[in-house]
Parts: C-alpha cells; structure tokens; sequence
C-alpha cells in the first residue's frame, strides 16, 4: 500500500468513526429518524380508560413531532411483563419514559435502571411507593394523574346523599397493595365516615377484571343478599357486578358506583343500570405525560404533580359529558 493508499484508508476509517459516533449519540437520546423517540408504557391495551389515555398521547405525540412508542402487558395484572417491556425499552435507548405502573413498589427497580441510563420518567396515573422508592433512591421526573382519594371522597359523598345515609355496600376493590385502588376506597371509607347507616358488609379484590368484577360480587351476593350497594373501584368491575346483578335477577334493587367514566359506563347511568361513576379524562392525563416527558428529555423543567381534573358522572349530565368528550 502507497503513501496515498495508506492516508484514504485512514480518512474512510476516520469517518467511520466519526459516524457511529454520532450514531451512538443519536441512539441515547432516542431518535430515529430525525426525530426524539418517547415511550408509553401502559397498565394494558384492552381497557378503554388505556385506550383513551393513548389516544391523547398520540396527539401530544404529532403535534410536538416525536416518536411516539405505546406499549403494554396483556393484564393489569402482568407486572413482571411490564418491567419486561421497560427493561426492553431502556435498551432500546429511547429519549423518555412515561409509565403508569402495575405494581406501585414492584417496578421501583426497573425506573431504578432509567435513571441510570438517564432516561427521564413521567409516572402517569398510579404513583410508585414513595418509600420504596426513597429507599431506592430512584427518582422520577414528574408525576400526571388525577386525585384517586379526592374521587373516592367525591363517590362516596354522593352515595351518602341520595342514600340519606342509609346502605348496605360492597366494595370491590383492585389490585391488593396496588395505589390507585387503595387510595379510592381510602377516600370512599373517609367520605361515608360520618354517615353511621352506612355500612361496609363486604370488600374484596376483583383485580380491575371485568369477569372477577362479576364472579366476587355474585359471591357477595350469596353471602350478603341485603346488599343495596356496589364501589367497584373501576368501571369494568362495576360493569361486572352489573352482569351479576342481572343474573340474580335483582336489575334496579342494587346501586351501583363505578369510577373512570368509560363509555360503557355512562351509557349504564344513561340507561339506569349504574348510578354513578367518577370521571378522570385520561386522553388528558395521555397529552400531558408525553408533554412531560418531551420536557424533561429536553432538560426543561417540568413541575413534580401535574394534576388532571376530576368530576362526579351521574344521569344529570352523563350524556352532555359524553358529547363533550
């Protein structure tokens, strides 16, 4: 090889260099294309509460031109898979990570494994264990979701009012442990505190599924056949528990609460088989997350709670709120 030979191979292998490089550079900040890549990670796909909250996170997505990668466990249930997916998505590099965890404390970890990458999260909707995460040291960039204690505080004022403080309840409750659902039967139990003829007779977990929603509450009803009243602490457990009311053949002698203000849901009140629900907006909580986690990507400062606004869902106004939406 000649002198001229020798300086080409040296500037073609320079150049290589150079290029992946910037590669690299590109990869850790989670672009492809051009563009800054966020991830979505979600409790499951086949909730419409999920479906809705992806829905506004596409469009915050498009209009601030970013990537946008939704992924998410088949059950709300699969924690293991979710820290999976994470785990998958940190190798992957992206530039952001928003997450609504499956497992308050279980997935303190793998954030752990963000914040080591450097990879800024958003928690969306349920909040980790902050000791757990104290104790970790793990840190997060923001936290978006609406006041779960507030909307069990809100349901269960309105029970005791149109009850004039008189019921039998059952409350079907989420995932043990799980921080969304302890915080809205905390609220729930706070608010009917006052009310001494109301009374909890049964509380049990139906795991957010629409089938246990069914299954647990028909058993309650076999144990409790005075019961006058349902928390399901999702709609889908209530829609549930409205199947099984149906098949006791007790349809209009049960009130039934929900909370998220799904579709099915507000048809159910507008149709007189649910009483009322709780209305969170997750579309909201969707647009505002991929927000900020495009922020804190971008090392602009993001508040620590950004709050999305809640409301009580009855047969007054569950059509307008529909049409709204």
């Amino acid at each position: 090889m000649d002198k001229r030979q020798r300086v080409m191979s040296c500037l073609t292998l320079c150049a290589v260099i150079a290029i992946a490089g910037a590669c690299n550079r590109e990869a850790a900040r989670g672009t492809g294309g051009g563009k800054p890549r966020v991830a979505l990670v979600m409790k499951t796909l086949n909730n419409p509460f999920f479906i809705d909250m992806q829905r506004g996170a596409e469009q915050a997505a498009k209009d601030l031109n970013v990537d946008l990668v939704v992924q998410a466990a088949e059950r709300e249930t699969d924690v293991e898979r979710q820290m999976q997916i994470v785990e998958n998505l940190i190798q992957a590099h992206v530039g952001a990570l928003a997450l609504t965890p499956s497992g308050s404390r279980e997935v303190v970890p793998v954030v752990g494994k963000a914040n080591q990458a450097n990879i800024p999260v958003v928690i969306v909707d349920t909040r980790l264990d902050q000791k757990a995460a104290a104790d970790a040291g793990v840190k997060t960039a923001s936290f978006v979701g609406s006041d779960n204690y507030k909307g069990g505080q809100i349901i269960g004022g309105y029970l005791v009012k149109v009850s004039n403080g008189k019921a039998r309840v059952a409350v079907l409750e989420g995932i043990p442990g799980h921080e969304t659902g302890d915080s809205r039967v905390r609220g729930f139990r706070d608010a009917i505190k006052g009310a001494p003829g109301v009374t909890i007779v049964a509380s049990q977990p139906a795991n957010w599924e629409r089938d246990q929603g069914f299954n647990v509450f028909q058993n309650i009803l076999q144990a409790h056949p005075d019961v006058d009243t349902v928390f399901a602490c999702n709609d889908i457990m209530g829609l549930g528990a409205i199947e099984a009311i149906a098949a006791a053949n007790k349809s209009g002698q049960i009130r039934v609460l929900g909370f998220d203000a799904i579709d099915d849901a507000r048809k159910a009140i507008t149709d007189g088989r649910m009483a009322a629900t709780v209305a969170q907006y997750p579309d909201e909580m969707g647009r505002a997350a991929i927000e900020a986690a495009v922020k804190a990507m971008k090392g602009e400062p993001v508040p620590a709670d950004i709050g999305v606004r809640i409301g009580l869902i009855t047969k007054d106004n569950a059509a307008r709120e529909s049409d709204r939406k």
